[in-house]
């Protein structure tokens, strides 16, 4: 059995919901990332960041990213998965919530990330294909 574990990018790290998004933008530089999980202070997950949201939902708006916290930017219920899960709860967790990144959780702890790149370095082209179908397919009435 295949888990998230043995797929997931190791060296994964939070940014603290009260951290800049200068700061968080400087972190994605030097990880070489586009998206950090967001932890609260008991170092739980409450939501992801992304370099698109630093952009669009900061910057693009005219907000001064040393001024705007990565915990103002999360939205929703962030989604994780644990270490131990199988690969088909990976593909299912990220195909119903369509989303591209997925943090990997052990022991309460973030131990690392899954993204699509790591899926196509450890899928076969058939699951491959299926997931993207599923993740990439337009709503009904969607643009």
């Amino acid at each position: 059995m295949t888990t998230a574990g043995d797929i997931m990018h190791r060296g994964a790290q939070w940014i603290p919901a009260q951290e800049t998004l200068d700061r968080a933008a400087q972190l994605m530089r030097d990880l070489n990332v586009g998206a950090l999980p967001i932890s609260d202070q008991n170092e739980r997950l409450c939501g992801i960041l992304t370099d698109r949201d630093i952009v669009v939902g900061c910057v693009a708006i005219g907000h001064d990213p040393a001024r705007v916290t990565a915990g103002e930017m999360a939205q929703g219920t962030p989604r994780w998965i644990d270490a131990s899960a199988d690969v088909s709860e990976v593909l299912h967790e990220m195909r119903e919530h369509q989303i591209r990144r997925l943090p990997v959780i052990d022991d309460k702890r973030l131990v690392g990330m899954i993204s699509e790149a790591d899926l196509a370095q450890h899928l076969t082209e058939d699951q491959i294909a299926s997931w993207a179908e599923s993740v990439y397919a337009r709503t009904p009435g969607g643009h």
